[in-house]
């Protein structure tokens, strides 16, 4: 192997490492974080399974942002919507062997990058051209943006331009990562640049804004049922706490007595 492919080849298990751990630790944060209140915004759900389709429609529909404004939630679904496909033809890449039937059918999302791209262009004007964004957006927030668009402009280039870059060896190297079976990659140098930049992406995802993906299904705003008039609602471990009271009470009551 190169010199460039070893790197490149323990850079994925570095980033891969941190990926999951972080959010294994961060899911675990959120599982664990106490939510004392009801809290859930209107429209309600009455039942738990109508809290279940508003997760639904929040995750695939991204609903509460199309509420609140129409433009800015095209762009937020034009990306979200076009990173899905591109990721899910991207499996391509790591499955060894032949491919099965059905990856011919999703050779047609590769036009897909152009909405992602479409999207995230929209995204950053929002942050530049809209001054309440503006006013709170940090560094963090534009070196995510544009991190996300080098990566999806490098593929776009890769795909759509004649600076192609080996399909064969691209597959031979991701589907090694797999198989513990490593081969060299491409060194183009669009392409290193693209690969690079999605080991970062996957370090640093603990650690960013991006938790909203797992954050949304632990928001209180939007996972609780509004039952609060029906039911008492008490956290685990405030539960405790009021346990262990009542324990103290009923002694100190036997002692007076």
């Amino acid at each position: 192997m190169s010199t460039i492919s070893i790197i490149f080849t323990a850079l994925f298990y570095i980033s891969l490492f941190i990926f999951i751990v972080g959010m294994g630790r961060k899911i675990y944060q959120f599982s664990v974080t106490p939510a004392p209140l009801k809290i859930p915004t209107a429209p309600t759900p009455l039942t738990q399974t109508g809290v279940v389709f508003r997760m639904i429609r929040e995750v695939t529909l991204f609903e509460s942002l199309f509420r609140s404004n129409k433009w800015i939630w095209f762009f937020g679904f034009l990306f979200h919507f076009g990173l899905l496909l591109i990721l899910v033809r991207h499996l391509r890449y790591f499955i060894p062997g032949d491919l099965p039937e059905v990856f011919m059918l999703i050779q047609p999302f590769k036009y897909a990058a152009f909405a992602m791209v479409i999207g995230l262009v929209g995204l950053l004007a929002r942050r530049i051209f809209v001054p309440r964004i503006r006013y709170i957006s940090a560094p963090s927030d534009y070196l995510m943006l544009i991190m996300l668009l080098i990566i999806g402009v490098s593929g776009v280039v890769m795909t759509f331009t004649s600076n192609h870059t080996d399909v064969i060896m691209v597959k031979d190297f991701a589907s090694g990562l797999v198989t513990f079976n490593w081969s060299n990659m491409p060194t183009e140098l669009h392409f290193i640049i693209h690969l690079l930049l999605v080991f970062v992406l996957l370090a640093i995802f603990p650690i960013s804004k991006l938790l909203h993906v797992p954050g949304v299904f632990f928001s209180p705003t939007r996972n609780q049922v509004d039952n609060a008039r029906k039911k008492r609602h008490i956290s685990p471990w405030a539960l405790k706490q009021e346990q262990e009271h009542s324990v103290k009470l009923e002694q100190t009551l036997g002692k007076d007595t």
